[in-house]
């Protein structure tokens, strides 16, 4: 069986610029694949299953989000640690975090899918989700957190992967199982009728396939990430420092979903159309976060390896160039997506129940306050990135709890309280964002420049 030849980006050497944008395009288009997963659950239950199932679905991505952000956290551990060993060039403890995490990844997924499966519908209560869209939302999450596993397992593979340099392999996966999930999605839904049911079921079998996937990829590698089957267990230093990186993003993420459900609520109070609207701006906007995101991912893994190089002038320039990039991604994209809003937002409703421009109208104001400003966001999260990847790790969760968590849900019982218009509910957004970005940059400098007198430097 021929083995994969790798072709890494080098991180530690030459000119910076070039490398993360040809690094975080296809970390970009990789989420964006992934993004279709649901997007492709939301548009064919809108179009074909009406507006309740298409608020069933919808509603269902913070509460997803919260409950998988929780444990897929250690993968940025992994992604972390292997980089930093891969930039020392030691070898050795590169192969070892990679079967160690891929050990882990079969026990946070298994644990992933119990919590899932126990709490998905107690916690659509608490958010209010409404009597005509609960049981199909819960059917929708019972059914998705069956494939969790497969879902946690791809994810610590494909940053394997990142943290060396090899994000197009990810990419490639993503197109198979992505073509996987929407033939499916059409199918158990206009053909079989399966409603939330099929949506759901083309879901988890295209993260099945992922998984096997990239597993198979990591086992034909030809450098030190090569993957043994006999050789995968826990190492318990290499697990230790994963968790001491990664859980604390793990909760970061689990917060920010958390404020998100809170936020969620909030929005349900208003009633299915709403919600409805709300879903399909939310899906758009998820798409230029997710280019953004990338540049997050770049960052971590470029301080992560320079680091290990000891190279820490070359540190302050990554997050310079992720910031510049950042900066222009969220103005094209986010300006692009909020000029045709009204084209793009009319692709996941459908006028069946004449409700379509009512639909268009409540995600156009969400958009307006949200899709436009996702600058700050990207902004928020390099520089979180970048604290990250110089390997602190409560130091940015601490600082996004209070600058965004803990200011949204403030903003929801104090100001959205006393004025409840959903323009109250989405301003949040993007106050918190600068905020945090602004706490995120005194830190990461403050940070920098004590690692600067504790480390000699290598030019």
């Amino acid at each position: 069986m021929a083995r994969i030849q790798t072709k890494n980006v080098d991180m530690v050497n030459g000119p910076l610029t070039g490398k993360i944008i040809r690094f975080a395009i296809p970390v970009a288009l990789s989420g964006m694949l992934q993004l279709l997963y649901n997007a492709a659950d939301v548009i064919v239950v809108g179009k074909f299953a009406g507006a309740t199932s298409l608020a069933a679905v919808g509603s269902t991505g913070s509460l997803v989000n919260l409950l998988v952000n929780l444990f897929m956290g250690v993968s940025v551990g992994c992604n972390v640690l292997v980089a930093r060993y891969y930039g020392a060039r030691r070898e050795q403890s590169v192969s070892e975090a990679v079967h160690c995490a891929v050990a882990a990844s079969v026990i946070i997924g298994l644990l992933a899918s119990a919590v899932g499966l126990i709490f998905s519908t107690p916690l659509l209560r608490l958010m209010g989700s409404p009597e005509d869209v609960l049981p199909k939302a819960s059917l929708y999450l019972r059914i998705y957190f069956c494939g969790a596993p497969f879902n946690i397992a791809y994810n610590f593979g494909a940053a394997v992967l990142r943290a060396v340099g090899d994000t197009k392999r990810p990419l490639y996966i993503l197109t198979a199982a992505g073509a996987v999930n929407v033939i499916l999605n059409l199918v158990t839904v206009i053909l079989l009728k399966m409603d939330v049911a099929g949506v759901a079921v083309a879901t988890v079998a295209s993260q099945l396939i992922s998984c096997f996937l990239v597993m198979r990829c990591l086992t034909l590698r030809d450098d030190c990430c090569r993957l043994y089957w006999k050789q995968i267990r826990i190492y318990g230093d290499k697990l230790k420092e994963m968790i001491r990186i990664g859980l604390p993003a793990g909760i970061q993420g689990c917060l920010f979903s958390l404020s998100n459900v809170v936020i969620q609520s909030s929005v349900n109070s208003f009633g299915s159309i709403v919600m409805a609207g709300n879903s399909a701006a939310s899906n758009i906007e998820g798409f230029v976060w997710t280019a953004m995101n990338a540049v997050y991912q770049a960052c971590i893994t470029f301080v992560s390896q320079n680091l290990g190089a000891g190279k820490l002038d070359r540190i302050k320039k990554v997050l310079v160039n992720c910031l510049l990039i950042v900066t222009a991604v969220g103005v094209a994209l986010g300006g692009t997506a909020y000029l045709f809003r009204h084209t793009l937002l009319g692709i996941y409703a459908s006028d069946s129940e004449g409700l379509r421009e009512q639909i268009i109208q409540v995600g156009a104001i969400r958009m307006f306050y949200v899709c436009q400003m996702y600058l700050f966001c990207g902004w928020m999260d390099v520089t979180c990135g970048g604290m990250r990847g110089l390997g602190r790790s409560w130091l940015p969760t601490s600082v996004s709890l209070m600058g965004a968590c803990v200011f949204r849900v403030i903003w929801i019982n104090t100001v959205f309280r006393a004025a409840p218009k959903l323009e109250n509910i989405y301003i949040s957004y993007p106050i918190s964002w600068l905020a945090t970005f602004a706490v995120h940059l005194l830190c990461f400098v403050l940070c920098y420049k004590a690692l600067k007198k504790q480390m000699p430097t290598t030019e």
